[in-house]
């Protein structure tokens, strides 16, 4: 009776170990699908206030404290004086990061584009460095339209014909 007693305590331990394997595999399965819904935009958001190092394609990285992220831009503050912004979509890669991440977007943060940014930049007048790749543009945002921005560049800002810069083309736009 004795060895009957050990048997299905044997087979009773053997149930409760194989549950636990099964919880614990459903849990990292839990977990990986968790992570693989999480935005990049989520993550720098969450990083607000801290200092980062973006690798930009075809120019060279941009260092500084995080002021803003959204799914479209990102604005660095570059010194006491000087920001920067990078469109999310030239990203090759992002050093500083936590494993944290944010609530998603609100629907008006969400509708935040690269647009509103430059407009930002044009309504302030500010003089400002364009980086696309290869090459680099010193002057004033004047216009900014949906998918492009007007660039005026040279001695005398006002009067020179502005160079339309399509989105897709910037790199890192910053201020002076």
């Amino acid at each position: 009776m004795v060895r009957w007693e050990q048997l299905f305590d044997d087979f009773e331990g053997q149930i409760r170990a194989s549950r636990m394997a099964d919880a614990r595999a459903e849990v990292a399965d839990l977990v990986r699908a968790e992570r693989a819904g999480i935005l990049l935009a989520d993550r720098l958001r969450a990083a607000l206030g801290r200092e980062l190092r973006l690798e930009v394609d075809g120019v060279d990285p941009v260092e500084g404290v995080l002021l803003d992220a959204t799914r479209e831009w990102l604005l660095l503050a570059t010194s006491a004086v000087r920001r920067a912004l990078v469109p999310t979509a030239t990203l090759v890669a992002v050093a500083g990061l936590d494993p944290h991440v944010a609530p998603a977007p609100g629907q008006v943060e969400a509708r935040i584009g690269l647009g509103h940014a430059l407009r930002a930049l044009a309504r302030d007048r500010a003089a400002v460095r364009v980086d696309v790749a290869g090459r680099c543009w010193l002057g004033r945002v004047e216009r900014v339209g949906s998918d492009h921005v007007d660039l005026s560049v040279g001695e005398e800002l006002r009067r020179s014909t502005p160079l339309a810069v399509p989105f897709t083309a910037l790199r890192v736009v910053s201020t002076l």
